[in-house]
């Protein structure tokens, strides 16, 4: 029997080829809306010696981060829980800390849930919003330059420093753990750039599949010249002797966006980046053919779909 993954369980779901898009939009009335859900399970999304509050804050930035790379403002949201018998009043206060933290820091409307008993903490957050226009994944053109919102390897670089004991400085194990569990969507800026991005992807699942997912969608190639990575995560993956491109390709949770503009634009994202207090890394360019590659100057290769996914 062949082994089921992820895409394969959502091909026979959706009896679709492909997995399009992670937000739904729909009309009601004259109201162009969107939707989307993301489930958050304490045995695969939960680290040892996390605090509730910013699990539960983290379970609503993941819908939202989608949101932002579709240029959507959130409007609602609904919260299902499903909890062991043996949760404590404390730790129920703390994941409803969490939830209205974002809802407060997001202004969004919690509007109820429902709550169930289970093995394990799961969370399922379904967020509403409404939109004029639309940011898709299968928009990149020939010439488009590839950009993120950000630098990656720190949540995958804060994961090995409290799953493997790996060895840093504070500062730079402080960093990486922030980055891991206080993420700040880019949920303004990608509202802001809604009519000058071509396509983009929230990067949660990792770098390698944001860009083989844009890629294979726009049906185009994507090369990249630059690792968009800062000096002190070279230098973890240095001393630590971990392969660099391991942390920055496969990792995931960054929640930044990697997305294509034309030329042309370049200077407006750079603009309202800058407003927004975010660095924008230009690291490849779109061409005519199929796959995702990079060509630096001292190696090439191909950048093959290694980020997470279910049941991989």
């Amino acid at each position: 029997m062949k082994k089921l993954n992820e895409k394969k369980i959502i091909r026979i779901m959706n009896k679709k080829k492909i997995r399009s898009e992670d937000v739904e939009i729909f009309k009601l009335g004259n109201e162009q809306c969107a939707v989307c859900v993301d489930t958050l399970v304490e045995s695969t999304d939960i680290p040892k010696g996390s605090k509730l509050s910013e699990i539960s804050r983290k379970s609503i930035i993941s819908g939202l981060s989608d949101f932002a790379a579709k240029g959507i403002i959130p409007k609602f949201c609904i919260v299902s829980l499903t909890l062991p018998k043996n949760i404590s009043e404390k730790q129920v206060k703390e994941l409803s800390k969490g939830f209205s933290n974002a809802c407060n820091e997001f202004k969004i409307q919690l509007l109820g849930g429902d709550t169930n008993q289970g093995k394990e903490i799961s969370i399922h957050v379904v967020l509403f919003g409404n939109l004029k226009n639309l940011i898709k994944r299968n928009g990149g053109k020939v010439g488009d330059i590839i950009c993120t919102t950000g630098p990656f390897g720190y949540t995958s670089s804060a994961l090995e420093i409290i799953m493997k004991k790996r060895k840093s400085k504070k500062f730079f194990s402080t960093k990486a753990k922030n980055l891991f569990f206080k993420p700040k969507p880019r949920l303004k800026f990608g509202h802001e750039c809604v009519n000058y991005i071509t396509s983009s992807i929230d990067s949660s699942d990792g770098l390698s599949s944001c860009l083989n997912e844009l890629s294979n969608q726009s049906k185009k190639k994507f090369t990249i010249i630059k690792i968009p990575t800062n000096n002190d995560v070279i230098k973890f993956a240095e001393n630590n002797k971990i392969s660099l491109n391991k942390l920055v390709f496969d990792g995931g949770e960054e929640f930044e966006l990697v997305f294509t503009v034309m030329p042309k634009n370049l200077k407006k994202i750079h603009v309202l980046a800058k407003k927004n207090k975010i660095s924008i890394f230009e690291i490849g360019y779109v061409s005519k053919g199929k796959g995702v590659f990079f060509d630096g100057d001292d190696d090439s290769y191909e950048i093959k779909d290694n980020g997470w996914q279910h049941f991989r």
